[in-house]
């Protein structure tokens, strides 16, 4: 049994050749496009290539030349109503069969090739094969010229569309913001009693509200700070501060959401100070989004874990947690904005992808970086949880950005 490749658009001739090589008792490989063709016969190594010239990207001619350079002995059989027999030797085809295909020889024809017959019209000369490959080099030269401009245009468009995108998020988050002022000045008000006695239902009620609020407000301020970074808008402002204080006050400021959502959490942190400049803020908000991404993924009765580490150049911050990780080929990506491996609106996490954005934005701004790995391989407060790790860096005395 021979394993053949078969390129062709036209689905009634895949059909066809289908059922009458198959009858022969030969293993047939489709596909519709060249370069799914050039890819697909690199990877199947077939045993002959029957290749349409009329196929869509590259065309037969292209293909047959790519596939001669990487397989020169592999038999190639252009088969076509369009062709030229004589373009067709000299471009590396072993054989030429016209369309509409003879049924009853056509299994018999495939078999020769197979065995290495070649077409049987007469030879070219010399002179006329370089003509003909000086020729379809020259139509290549052209088609390769298009796709090259088709290219720049579409990448032009892209690079628009990407600008007109974060200017979009950008100013869409501004006019979220803008309201939630009034809202949360109002809803404090109503909270304090100060515009009237409220009831237990109400305070309730209220209680829910200002939770609400709350996680919407960080939501839209996660959007400016990405899309501030994106656009080059993000200013940081450095000062001297306490890393090991700052990372203590904003890990502590999360046990009870922790207690509340039945999870366990392990944090081993300095008891001595680590003095650094930066900007306090941006990294305290960074360190939040850590921890909101662990406690995000992790189940009810699953463990975060928290460790601060220090060098005489670096302060770090490593999160893992028991959840079910990311896959290996996610793993790089999960920092980029709005990315998410799971980003349908049947999704079992919320959030807009922007958090771990941030904190690649923040710690890189502080000439450090954060990477993301299996938690397995680490140790963390004392913890080897099979969950995800990530690991934000800062630089203890960094280069403030113009």
């Amino acid at each position: 049994m021979a394993t053949i490749l078969h390129i062709e658009d036209d689905p009634q001739s895949l059909l066809l050749v289908r059922k009458l090589l198959q009858a022969a008792g030969h293993r047939v490989v489709e596909c519709s496009s060249g370069i799914e063709g050039a890819r697909l016969a690199q990877e199947q190594r077939p045993d002959l290539v029957l290749l349409d010239i009329n196929i869509p990207d590259l065309d037969g001619y292209e293909v047959a030349l790519l596939l001669r350079g990487r397989m020169p002995t592999t038999p190639l059989v252009a088969i076509t109503a369009e062709g030229d027999r004589g373009t067709s030797r000299a471009v590396g085809f072993n054989g030429f069969v016209a369309k509409p295909i003879d049924v009853r020889t056509f299994a018999r024809t495939v078999e020769g090739f197979l065995k290495g017959q070649r077409d049987d019209a007469p030879a070219t000369r010399e002179h006329d094969d370089a003509e003909m490959l000086r020729a379809q080099g020259q139509r290549i030269a052209a088609h390769l010229e298009s796709k090259v401009h088709e290219l720049t245009d579409a990448n032009a468009r892209l690079v628009e569309a990407d600008r007109l995108r974060k200017e979009f998020y950008r100013n869409v988050s501004h006019e979220l913001a803008t309201p939630l002022t009034p809202l949360v000045g109002y809803l404090g008000l109503l909270s304090r009693g100060e515009l009237g006695p409220v009831t237990p239902a109400q305070r309730k009620s209220l209680t829910a509200m200002e939770d609400a609020l709350a996680r919407l407000r960080g939501t839209i301020d996660s959007l400016l700070d990405v899309t501030q970074m994106e656009t080059g808008r993000m200013r940081f402002v450095f000062a001297p501060y306490d890393f090991s204080s700052l990372a203590r006050r904003v890990i502590e400021s999360r046990r009870a959401s922790f207690a509340r959502k039945n999870q366990r959490f392990e944090a081993d942190l300095p008891s001595l100070p680590l003095h650094a400049s930066g900007d306090a803020d941006r990294i305290g908000r960074a360190i939040a989004h850590l921890l909101d991404n662990a406690q995000k993924f992790t189940p009810a009765g699953g463990t975060i874990a928290v460790e601060v580490r220090s060098s005489a150049t670096h302060c770090e911050v490593l999160v893992a947690d028991s959840g079910p990780g990311v896959s290996p080929e996610w793993l790089a990506r999960i920092f980029d904005p709005f990315v998410q491996a799971d980003g349908s609106p049947t999704r079992q996490h919320g959030g807009a992808g922007v958090g771990l954005a941030v904190v690649r934005g923040v710690s890189e701004s502080h000439d450090g970086g954060a990477v993301a790995e299996s938690a397995t391989r680490f140790v963390v407060a004392g913890q080897r949880l099979n969950g995800l790790l990530v690991r934000m860096q800062i630089a203890r005395n960094p280069r403030p950005r113009e």
